[in-house]
């Protein structure tokens, strides 16, 4: 049986049990008190005022943690202050502060601004009535520097609608506020290079205690997320202060690859604080935020790169900051992790976009040069003639950028997700495959399947004109119909822990869907002693 075929497989075995939590879930079910277009529920916080579009109650901005700001800046989450009278859910809280440009640009963002005190999430419920309804948690991407909760895209209002399910969307720390190591020099401050993380969890923890208020089901929680937030997932899968707090877990586009040892962490965090002209801690807590924005963008990230991680993928994904195996908050790597057991009765559903890169080569990261081609590919296979064939087999039009293209999407986004399905082999629970590949009009076709272009078919919000622009044409019956399947499969796994495809091959989803069994295994095998 082959490797593909092993990771494609449903197995039994687990070296893990089920998980449980101790102690109390949170307050009982409270039914909404109406008030006109407002609802009114109770948190362990404090009483809540939500407000209605298209039939959901919006319950936005709720605090899931502690403002991390003053002496909490690096600190990990901390329990959040209650409030008194109802605080308004009208509207969304502050963002974490991004790097400029980028995703935020391109996707747009509803919430006030940006702020250190960024602890948010958001709640869309088809009621606040004591149903059990599924609940799903969306974490957003953006490299680890960028986004939020509060971006159009990530509107649940369709999900909800279509599955009665709750859907929440929330804000972390990004950048050197959420994941810049400082255990180094500080032992008390172990916990910062995973703080993005561990917001993640707290938000999860929240959900825990307080999602019956909502409508929702504290045993039946679904995480999901993309780019950044697909390695969040797969890096929840392997944190212990995660455990428990979630029940399956969908990873789109980015898998366990992206995290950091603590020896590489240091040297970016020596080039930030050089950057800054700082050398304490206590210098550090007294930079302004958008200062430390400024550093980490000028920091040169493919320096730092883990050596033997695909140092030789020009051009590839360099993350400066990522989440650091710190040996305590994240105890190894999450693909050691999950291979040895961990999370292995979490159903698990991942997948990737066909061309996934075509997104970044808008940023003008082409390559005409044939020569330079196969210069790029013998550094990475040894022989980049054998690799050169195997690649120009399945794309016979393809010009040199469009075939490193889909190499540095294998490098960075199928090839770790392959890794990671592989690493489940032995789980108790399923594992599922999707491809994407259903192709973007946008800027004379350059985009194909490119990254993130699933999201608005996931979310149903075509009509979003972020969503069109990336399309590149306005939604049509057939898109719909595409959007319609894929939120069913979504919805299908958060409710039961099966999309409801075959199990085995991936599912492709384009306007016409197909079973497929170890997709383009040709040029995955070139990848088996690399990746």
């Amino acid at each position: 049986m082959s490797r593909m075929r092993n990771a494609l497989s449903l197995v039994t075995g687990s070296r893990y049990g089920p998980q449980t939590v101790r102690g109390a879930v949170g307050p009982p079910p409270v039914a909404c008190a109406p008030g006109g277009a407002l609802m009114i529920t109770t948190t362990e916080q404090g009483r809540i005022e939500g407000i209605e579009r298209r039939g959901i109650w919006q319950f936005r901005g709720i605090p899931y943690a502690a403002a991390p700001v003053g002496q909490l800046r690096f600190r990990a989450p901390q329990p959040p202050e209650p409030w008194e009278g109802v605080r308004s859910g009208a509207t969304f809280g502050s963002t974490s502060w991004p790097e400029p440009g980028g995703v935020t640009a391109l996707l747009g963002d509803e919430g006030p601004g940006s702020d250190e005190d960024c602890l948010f999430l958001n709640v869309f419920t088809p009621g606040c009535d004591g149903g059990a309804r599924p609940v799903m948690v969306w974490i957003h991407g953006g490299s680890f520097t960028a986004g939020s909760g509060s971006t159009p895209w990530y509107d649940g209002t369709a999900l909800a609608i279509r599955g009665d399910v709750v859907v929440v969307t929330i804000n972390y720390r990004l950048g050197a506020l959420g994941f810049l190591w400082l255990g180094d020099l500080d032992e008390s401050y172990r916990s910062s290079g995973m703080n993005g993380i561990l917001d993640q969890a707290a938000a999860l923890a929240w959900v825990r205690r307080n999602i019956a208020a909502f409508g929702g089901d504290p045993d039946n929680v679904t995480i999901f997320g993309e780019s950044a937030g697909a390695m969040s997932v797969t890096t929840l899968l392997a944190t212990p202060a995660a455990r428990g707090l979630f029940h399956r877990a969908i990873a789109q586009s980015g898998a366990a690859e992206h995290v950091m040892s603590p020896a590489v962490a240091t040297g970016v965090t020596a080039a930030i604080m050089a950057e800054l002209g700082v050398e304490t801690i206590d210098q550090l807590l007294a930079v302004d935020p958008e200062a430390l924005v400024a550093a980490g963008t000028a920091i040169d990230a493919s320096a730092h790169l883990e050596p033997g991680r695909a140092a030789a993928l020009t051009g590839s994904l360099p993350l400066i900051f990522q989440p650091v195996i710190d040996g305590e908050w994240l105890p190894e790597d999450p693909l050691v992790a999950v291979a040895a057991g961990r999370a292995a009765d979490v159903p698990f559903m991942t997948g990737t976009n066909l061309d996934e890169w075509h997104l970044f080569r808008l940023g003008g990261s082409n390559l005409d040069d044939h020569e330079e081609l196969l210069r790029r590919l013998d550094r990475i296979f040894g022989d980049g003639r054998r690799a050169h064939a195997r690649y120009a087999a399945t794309r016979p039009e393809a010009t040199p950028s469009d075939l490193w293209s889909a190499v540095l999407t294998d490098a960075t986004f199928r090839i770790p997700a392959i890794r990671l399905i592989e690493a489940r082999q032995h789980a108790s629970s399923p594992t599922y495959q999707y491809l994407f590949s259903w192709p973007s009009a946008a800027f004379d076709g350059v985009l194909g399947s490119c990254h993130a272009l699933e999201i608005p078919f996931v979310f149903g919000v075509l009509d979003n004109p972020g969503a069109e622009m990336i399309m590149g044409v306005t939604a049509a019956p057939e898109h719909q119909e595409l959007a319609v399947q894929m939120q069913e499969s979504w919805l299908a796994f958060a409710r039961t822990g099966d999309p409801g495809h075959a199990a085995r091959p991936a599912m492709r989803f384009d306007l016409v869907r197909e079973l497929l069994f170890d997709h383009d295994g040709d040029q995955r095998a070139l990848w088996d002693d690399i990746l």
